[in-house]
């Protein structure tokens, strides 16, 4: 199908919603009674999204934030509220329907929040050429948008050239465990459902690493349809573009803690659990992103640890038989590739079966937020208990 056709028709199917007041088919989980107090209905019901990437604490006062993918501006309103009068929001959508009622009940919205004037702008455009100056936003969100757009590559483009040196996303959209078939992307009605154009989570990230954005990780997740065994679930996900090396040449090194027993991180260096090496300025500033730094030590001389160490940190699956349940691990970040203690290697977004034992280990507060896990039984799972491998191995 070209490119401008599923533009127009996703256009067209949003619009009519917009008139209609058509429910669209996202999971979301606004706070409904917290926006009505500030944002009218006539916004409110026409609110689409697969998550509240402006209601995760990412929004700070005085900021610049985009939204992508605006449509009534329920998001761009609520990141208002958070940014407060000194900051400013631009919200860009496609559909001049949508535009139009976010334009009518901005005024009313900085009335109700006892602005002077209102501290939005919305701007007709498309995700992968935004009416944006380069290097002017200090956060970007999207909710359950970039999914619609045929050619998600240039959006990401699009993102890194209009973020600040510094600046960083938070985006919910829908992804796949598997490429969704041609069948499927073909189909007009489930491209605006967020089917037809979702990217498997592998090729989501790795698009926006290829665009420039580094620690990339999970915010939160949750499953949404399965169909013809392809399981679509909804991701928030956090990244950051780092800003240029101000750090000194100076020689540090980089410990990892754990619990992961090796890591390798956004540009291929690999770190083992316990075992000191230098770093470089670039990764200095990579390390000391949130994501990562809970994971590691940083020092200017090398600092080597053991089990015997407080800030050494592992956690071993359960010394008894385990199930086959059906459970998948994807991990979603900020490692590219990681292993546990009991000889499992988890690639980014690669769907990897585990057992009962691991899926309790990877519950755990040092996993837990690294890992996306599916349930692919399509009956309730009922194998015997198994014994683990002689050579240690659980799965």
């Amino acid at each position: 199908m070209p490119i401008n056709d599923i533009t127009q028709k996703v256009s067209e199917r949003y619009a009519k919603a917009a008139s209609t007041g058509e429910e669209m088919c996202c999971p979301t989980s606004y706070d409904m009674g917290h926006l009505k107090t500030f944002i009218p209905e006539a916004v409110l019901k026409i609110s689409y999204g697969c998550g509240t990437p402006a209601a995760l604490k990412t929004v700070q006062a005085g900021e610049t934030v985009l939204d992508i993918g605006s449509g009534g501006g329920i998001d761009c309103f609520e990141a208002s509220r958070l940014v407060g009068p000194t900051g400013c929001v631009i919200g860009i959508d496609m559909t001049e329907t949508m535009l139009e009622i976010a334009r009518t009940n901005a005024a009313v919205v900085a009335a109700n929040l006892g602005y002077p004037a209102s501290n939005v702008e919305f701007r007709k455009g498309l995700a992968d050429a935004m009416p944006v100056d380069d290097g002017t936003i200090d956060l970007i969100i999207s909710n359950c948008v970039i999914n619609l757009a045929p050619d998600k590559q240039k959006v990401f483009q699009e993102m890194y050239r209009v973020a600040k040196p510094g600046g960083r996303f938070t985006i919910s959209d829908i992804v796949s465990d598997h490429i969704v078939p041609q069948y499927l992307v073909h189909d007009t009605q489930k491209w605006g459902e967020c089917l037809s154009g979702a990217l498997t989570l592998t090729d989501y990230m790795n698009g926006m690493t290829a665009a420039g954005f580094r620690a990339i990780h999970l915010v939160k997740s949750s499953p949404w349809r399965v169909i013809d065994g392809i399981h679509f679930f909804s991701v928030t996900l956090t990244g950051y573009k780092l800003p240029q090396t101000t750090i000194p040449p100076s020689m540090f090194h980089a410990t990892l803690r754990g619990p992961f027993s090796r890591v390798v991180v956004e540009g291929g260096t690999t770190y083992q659990r316990g075992i000191p090496q230098p770093i470089t300025s670039k990764e200095i500033l990579l390390l000391s992103t949130p994501p990562f730094a809970g994971h590691f030590l940083l020092t200017t001389k090398p600092v080597a640890l053991d089990r015997d160490d407080p800030r050494w940190t592992a956690v071993l699956p359960a010394d008894a038989p385990c199930t086959w349940q059906g459970h998948y691990a994807l991990l979603a970040g900020p490692f590219v590739e990681a292993a546990d203690d009991d000889h499992h290697v988890y690639r980014r977004g690669e769907p990897l079966e585990i057992c009962s034992k691991t899926v309790a280990v990877l519950e755990t507060e040092g996993y837990q937020p690294h890992f996306v896990i599916l349930n692919r039984a399509g009956d309730h799972a009922r194998g015997e208990a198994v014994t683990c491998a002689p050579n240690g191995g659980c799965c």
